[in-house]
């Protein structure tokens, strides 16, 4: 096995769970990393040796740990971090970095925190299966999006299993209800001129209460995901389709191009001609 490679993944439009990217380091003695701040969830598995992770609390405070093999450790986006591996036993470890809507939702069933960042499996079986999947995304880098984005729901899978939180968390809160009534309608719906007040009236909430919880169970404002799964959908149509950019605008729920373009870029940081440039199939 090289010492070291890395894989960029192609394709970002998953929304629930995404894959950026992955890859494997044998670390030389004392190698480090940071400080930074990430974009998406960061998480590495320690195949053998040692290593320090010092990282931002919840408080911002730099906290220092140890992990060793078998154990990992997960970065969250905009936390600072700083790693390095032993100067006599450094780690040998693998990556996989990744994002998604449902994701910090997902979290809250491990024990793994801004305050909590090392992983410790509650079962070893779960945690050699997750370390599997790990390997086989990072060596099957040319299978196709889905292949891979398949084994990633896998990898999270068994993340979750290994790492189940101790707390008891409520498995049918009215909250969670609303929050699945609501993701239904915009997926239905995100072609036509809805509001956020639309969405809350379908959940028979008002539109403060709705916020609130949206904001808390998905991690994101409501009106931020709408836009973001228009956009997700707009890329798509732009790199399958032949269609102008004013009727991908307008099939996700922009009459005004304008209006449409200024949200695209807001989330890709380029114009929707831009990105079809340098994406279409």
């Amino acid at each position: 096995m090289a010492n070291t490679f890395f894989h960029i993944f192609p394709n970002e439009n998953f929304i629930d769970l995404c894959l950026y990217q992955h890859g494997y380091e044998q670390c030389t003695p004392g190698h480090s990393f940071g400080p930074v701040a990430r974009n998406h969830y960061l998480f590495h598995y320690v195949i053998s040796g040692t290593g320090t992770l010092m990282a931002d609390n919840a408080r911002g405070e730099t906290i220092t740990h140890s992990v060793k093999s078998r154990q990992g450790f997960l970065i969250f986006p905009g936390q600072i971090t700083t790693y390095f591996a032993d100067k006599n036993l450094p780690w040998e470890y693998i990556w996989i970095e990744f994002d998604g809507l449902r994701v910090k939702e997902a979290l809250t069933l491990t024990d793994l925190s801004l305050d909590s960042p090392v992983y410790h499996a509650t079962s070893k079986d779960f945690r050699e299966q997750m370390m599997q999947e790990m390997l086989y995304i990072v060596h099957h880098a040319n299978e196709p999006s889905f292949h891979q984005i398949g084994h990633l729901y896998l990898f999270f899978d068994f993340l979750i299993r290994s790492s189940k939180s101790t707390k008891l968390v409520p498995s049918s809160k009215m909250s969670d209800y609303y929050i699945k009534e609501a993701i239904n309608y915009i997926e239905q719906n995100f072609q036509n001129n809805i509001t956020i007040e639309d969405i809350a009236e379908v959940c028979g909430i008002n539109r403060s209460y709705f916020g609130k919880i949206f904001k808390r169970s998905v991690g994101r404002a409501p009106q931020e995901f709408l836009m973001n799964y228009r956009m997700v959908k707009a890329a798509e149509l732009l790199k399958l389709t032949s269609l102008s950019v004013a009727e991908i605008g307008s099939a996700v729920g922009y009459e005004n191009q304008l209006h449409f373009s200024r949200a695209f870029k807001t989330i890709y940081g380029v114009s929707p001609r831009e990105w079809r440039n340098t994406h279409k199939s």
